[in-house]
């Protein structure tokens, strides 16, 4: 299984991005009942988690993306996805798709994302 990250970049403020992560290799019925999230990571910090989506469908956002992000998946691609709008300068930072199967935690690869004021 890899998980393959796209669609960073480097915006201006106020302008949005939507990553996307697609799950190569994992089988449907296991893509289905696992949990997604989106992580971020900034220079000289620790990882944080930005949003995650259980197999349940229940969303859970960090304090700081509430109201500007949104998470959400597509089963029949196995992809799941952030919509990032309204972006900030402090939105700077590597960010991380995982998923997390009953055994098996997967992470992708990184994708970078810029926010210049």
């Amino acid at each position: 299984v890899q998980l393959q990250a796209s669609g960073g970049g480097s915006v201006q403020a106020g302008e949005s991005l939507k990553l996307s992560c697609a799950a190569r290799g994992m089988i449907w019925s296991t893509f289905t009942s696992s949990r997604m999230g989106w992580y971020r990571q900034a220079p000289g910090k620790q990882r944080e988690l930005v949003a995650d989506l259980s197999s349940g469908g229940s969303m859970n956002y960090g304090d700081s993306v509430k109201g500007r992000f949104t998470i959400s998946k597509n089963n029949s691609r196995k992809t799941v996805y952030l919509q990032m709008n309204s972006l900030e300068p402090e939105d700077t930072a590597v960010y991380y798709c995982n998923v997390q199967t009953g055994s098996r935690d997967y992470w992708g690869q990184g994708t970078q994302v810029t926010v210049s004021s």
